[in-house]
């Protein structure tokens, strides 16, 4: 089992920035990689973006946010983080982090099996 824990979410201004935070606990050595995903009221959660550590270190990002945001690890701490700069309003949603066991494909939702509880990000215009 994984637990995941988000955090660093808040309100900002269309413009600014912030840092959130994904900290993994307990078999962590079965997870070898993670995705950040995002979901807005009546809409379906979408794939922000993620990394790959295993064999060296590879991100993703989706199209809606390359240049602007970007994937790191900490991997003492069992921890990655989502920078994310130059917010737009449709950047607002419940941000979510992901991990599981096997996951060929970061970008498919059905993939993972671990979940965090999600942190609020609002950019206002």
């Amino acid at each position: 089992q994984v637990q995941l824990v988000e955090s660093g979410g808040g309100v900002v201004q269309a413009g600014g920035s912030l840092r959130l935070s994904c900290a993994a606990s307990g078999r962590t050595s079965s997870s070898s990689a993670m995705g950040w995903f995002r979901q807005a009221p009546g809409k379906e959660r979408e794939f922000v973006g993620g990394i790959r550590w295993s064999g060296g270190s590879i991100t993703y990002y989706a199209d809606s946010v390359k240049g602007r945001f970007t994937i790191s690890r900490d991997s003492a701490k069992n921890t990655v983080f989502l920078q994310m700069n130059s917010l737009k309003p449709e950047d607002t949603a419940v941000y979510y982090c992901a991990t599981g066991s096997r996951i060929p494909n970061l970008r498919a939702v059905t993939q993972y099996n671990y979940w965090g509880q999600g942190t609020q990000v609002t950019v206002s215009s």
